[in-house]
């Protein structure tokens, strides 16, 4: 999470969606920037409106606006199951070195999610109770110059993105049937990026 207090803007870091590229090209612009722990990192905008938002209001300035990324979904899924299979996580429960992808999807499935398959839902991040979108600027990974674009506006900043925990590629095929059911359950997910397609998605 970094806020520019005197921009009056919230960038909330959703987990692999070149977050990490995008604080390091900003840190010095940044008012303030939370590395750790991750859940601080990574909060998302339920967090953000009941636990942050009051520490940077103040007197008559306007509210804090919020914005982040989100990925396709499968794609962001995939970005996970790379990232942990690396050697660093060799005998580690949150290790996918020893997992199929077709296992790791079926893992995210279940109820009861083994801890490398905890990693938990973009919806759910940038979404309410009631599963409205509680970003005021949301972007597409996939289209994002225009994430980059919309901070060079606002923050008034030439903006250069070097590459960052980039994951060594993998053979992510799915199962039909798995695919099936990952669009069903995670439904929300799916059709949030469907609109994001179409451009940035806006709420006041």
């Amino acid at each position: 999470m970094m806020i520019f207090f005197q921009q009056r803007l919230a960038f909330l870091a959703v987990p692999k969606t070149g977050t990490s590229a995008l604080e390091r090209a900003l840190g010095q612009k940044a008012s303030a920037i939370f590395r750790d722990p991750p859940g601080m990192k990574h909060t998302n905008a339920r967090s953000f409106e009941a636990k942050y938002r009051k520490l940077f209001e103040r007197g008559k300035l306007p509210p804090l606006e919020t914005m982040a990324v989100m990925r396709e979904p499968l794609d962001w899924l995939g970005s996970w199951y790379r990232y942990r299979q690396r050697a660093a996580l060799n005998g580690h429960p949150n290790s996918t070195a020893d997992v199929s992808f077709d296992q790791f999807i079926e893992a995210y499935l279940s109820e009861t999610q083994p801890p490398f398959a905890q990693i938990g839902s973009q919806a759910r991040f940038v979404t309410d109770q009631d599963g409205d979108l509680l970003i005021n600027h949301l972007f597409c990974y996939e289209h994002l110059s225009t994430a980059v674009d919309f901070l060079e506006r606002r923050l008034d900043e030439k903006i250069v993105l070097k590459p960052v925990n980039q994951s060594p590629k993998r053979d992510l095929s799915l199962s039909a049937e798995l695919d099936a059911e990952l669009r069903t359950i995670y439904a929300a997910d799916f059709e949030i990026y469907a609109a994001l397609e179409e451009g940035p998605l806006s709420v006041s």
